[in-house]
Parts: structure tokens; sequence; C-alpha cells
């Protein structure tokens, strides 16, 4: 391949890059509302304690 070759979807991103600058920080600001939260160790700890084991088979009836 030729060295200044760029691909469509590379030229799209830089295109969408120049007309929207923060577009990046958009993004970051995105996945620290959804996804990047601090967990309650206690919480974690209470779902644990609050499982029921599975059954190996679980549609065998207790008959």
């Amino acid at each position: 391949m030729a060295k200044n070759y760029e691909s469509e979807i590379t030229r799209f991103l830089q295109d969408l890059k120049q007309q929207r600058p923060n577009l990046e920080s958009e993004q970051k600001e995105g996945r620290a509302r959804l996804w990047d939260k601090t967990i309650d160790p206690e919480l974690v700890e209470g779902f644990k304690a609050g499982t029921v084991p599975q059954k190996p088979y679980v549609y065998q009836t207790e008959d």
C-alpha cells in the first residue's frame, strides 16, 4: 500500500474532529457519567450473600 493512502473512514473521522473539536471531551464526559463509578464493597458483599445457588438442571422437578 502507498504510504500516503488514507481510508474513507480515516478521512471521515478527521473531518468529524475538525467540525466538532470538543468531540473527544464529550465522549470522555459521557463515559464518566455512565461507566466510571465507584463501587461500594459492602453493597457488593450484600449482593453476593443474597444469591441462591442454582441447581445443576433447573428444569428438573422435585418429585
